[in-house]
């Protein structure tokens, strides 16, 4: 679980992360793409407040025209979510457990440039 979060859960923060690399999942339409941060942190206290995170290339990411290494800052909503998987097949066990996540990424800026 991500303890850095549980204490924000329902608020509005600023925070700082890297990128990392573009991904893929399965989603209503088709595949969508979605991006890895890692070393996320809380702005305000610069605490570590997750290893990483996915999130949804949405039109604000992909403005930023990231490479791998670039450090990026947003405002995001904490929220709880259960992660595990809910499906029927017998040969799959993970145990459902409540976490939390960022949503509503907003005022995206890149603060460095890889250099390639």
């Amino acid at each position: 679980m991500r303890e850095g979060l549980k204490n924000f859960e329902g608020k509005r923060k600023r925070f700082r992360a890297y990128f990392v690399r573009f991904g893929t999942k399965k989603g209503y339409k088709g595949l969508e793409r979605t991006i890895l941060l890692k070393y996320v942190e809380d702005v305000s206290t610069n605490r570590l407040v997750a290893e990483h995170l996915w999130f949804n290339l949405t039109k604000g990411f992909a403005a930023l025209d990231l490479k791998e290494g670039d450090q990026v800052e947003f405002d995001a909503r904490v929220k709880r979510y259960v992660k595990g998987y809910k499906g029927y097949r017998e040969d799959v066990w993970k145990p459902l457990e409540l976490d939390y996540k960022l949503s509503h990424p907003t005022k995206l800026r890149k603060l460095t440039y890889s250099h390639s």
